[in-house]
């Protein structure tokens, strides 16, 4: 059974969030705090944390039928430039602001949306023009979202020459049933030649995303695709359980009850999913790392972009309804293309909301965050926010151990049972302040 937010206990995939991205909610988060909050911090020392890049490029090939980000589908190549010269303008507001002014980038992040239906003429571009703000020669991780149908051998040369240490693949299944039902615009020939074109480019870490669950997911079709994984032999393999939150085309079709989708599969299936996929690779010397990840060799793989952003990093969010995190406070942008474009055209960053989070909120996010790592270290938060975790969510330590979700045995470290890990997210909300739980998430 899973746990939701709302203290409930279901089983069924039913619409809303499941997936913790930050604390506090989102939905706690406000426009007020634009002025209040977001700017004075943006003119404000910076802070003593790594600064990261995020990049939204909000354009695919088809919607999928579970994509709850803002993308387009209808933009043709004018409109794209248009977008990613607004995109250069909103990093150059950006490097004036005090806050941000003449610092190095720890990690960049090209997300989506599919930054890898970029053209090469279009991405090369864009990157000239932001290095020319920021170099990103400081930068110890480089991330970039592909989805394998948009890719060819010279558009991934191109992405390997600009410095690119980690290619995401988003297979997220390989049959072709299932791809289509989900909505998905790749097949699986077009996998695994995108997949040879990487490796023979030699990137340093090519990391493939899975999710359990999809529609049509059967236990013999999820056991062919973790074997097919295991063919591949990808550095390492990010596995998310499917959640239906409010704005995909699934969950509008589930709440108006129009009958176009089959039923999702249950939380215990994805969970027992995830569970067979992690111990098949544990077999095959993959580490699980986190709730998601598993990785061929933890010595040379590592996450700067997750690890950094779950300890408190700062995080410039560039895009239409990107989010971030600078000098304490939490942003995200406008939303349409129209209003965030509009806004810096008139020379202003685009932000739509924000939240300053107490020292209590920002101690509670780092612990509910690092949790999903399957454990935290007490000794580093009581030296950093001068809390005992163990007395201060003592009540949760102790549900958390009634349930069969804590390991036992350490003092220095607290840890999930692997049941725990796989379920984590249903459980972090036992840690949240009283104010936010049983509030919607987004």
């Amino acid at each position: 059974m899973s746990e939701t937010s709302h203290g409930a206990t279901v089983d069924n995939t039913e619409v809303g969030s499941y997936f913790v991205a930050n604390y506090p909610p989102f939905s706690v988060w406000t426009t007020d705090a634009v002025d209040e909050a977001a700017r004075p911090a943006l003119a404000a020392p910076p802070a003593d944390v790594a600064l990261g890049l995020y990049l939204h490029i909000p354009f695919c090939r088809k919607r999928c039928h579970f994509c709850y980000f803002r993308v387009y589908t209808d933009k043709n190549a004018s409109e794209i430039q248009s977008y990613l010269d607004v995109l250069a303008s909103e990093w150059e507001l950006y490097a004036k602001q005090p806050a941000i002014a003449g610092r190095p980038l720890s990690f960049v992040y090209f997300g989506g949306g599919t930054p890898s239906f970029l053209s090469v003429r279009q991405l090369e571009g864009l990157v000239k023009r932001l290095e020319m703000v920021t170099p990103w020669s400081t930068a110890e991780e480089i991330t970039f979202e592909c989805e394998p149908g948009t890719l060819t051998r010279p558009k991934l040369a191109a992405i390997r020459a600009l410095g690119v240490t980690r290619l995401s693949l988003g297979i997220e299944h390989f049959d072709d049933h299932i791809l289509e039902l989900n909505g998905r615009a790749h097949r699986s020939a077009e996998i695994f030649r995108a997949y040879d074109y990487a490796r023979s480019l030699e990137f340093p870490q090519i990391n493939i995303d899975l999710i359990a669950g999809m529609l049509g997911e059967t236990d013999e079709k999820w056991q062919a695709a973790v074997t097919q994984t295991l063919k591949l032999k990808p550095d390492s393999v990010t596995i998310y359980q499917m959640e239906l939150p409010y704005n995909t085309t699934i969950s509008s079709d589930l709440l108006k009850g129009t009958g176009q989708f089959t039923t999702a599969a249950s939380w215990s299936a994805k969970r027992r999913w995830v569970a067979e996929a992690f111990e098949t690779l544990e077999r095959a010397g993959y580490t699980v790392g986190s709730a998601y990840t598993a990785v061929k060799d933890p010595t040379r793989t590592t996450f700067v972009y997750r690890d950094q952003l779950w300890k408190g990093a700062d995080l410039a969010g560039l895009g239409v309804a990107s989010f971030g995190h600078l000098n304490g406070v939490h942003v995200q942008n406008l939303d349409s293309s129209g209003s965030y474009t509009a806004a810096i055209e008139a020379g202003r960053l685009p932000l739509n909301r924000a939240y300053r989070p107490t020292k209590e909120e920002r101690f509670i996010r780092e612990l509910v965050l690092q949790l999903k790592l399957g454990s935290i270290r007490p000794a580093g938060f009581q030296d950093q926010y001068g809390v005992d975790v163990r007395a201060r969510f003592a009540d949760a330590w102790t549900s958390l151990q009634a349930d069969g979700y804590l390991r036992t045995g350490s003092t220095d470290v607290i840890g999930l049972t692997r049941d725990g890990l796989l379920r984590v997210d249903s459980l972090l909300p036992r840690f949240f302040l009283s104010a936010h739980k049983g509030i919607r998430y987004t």
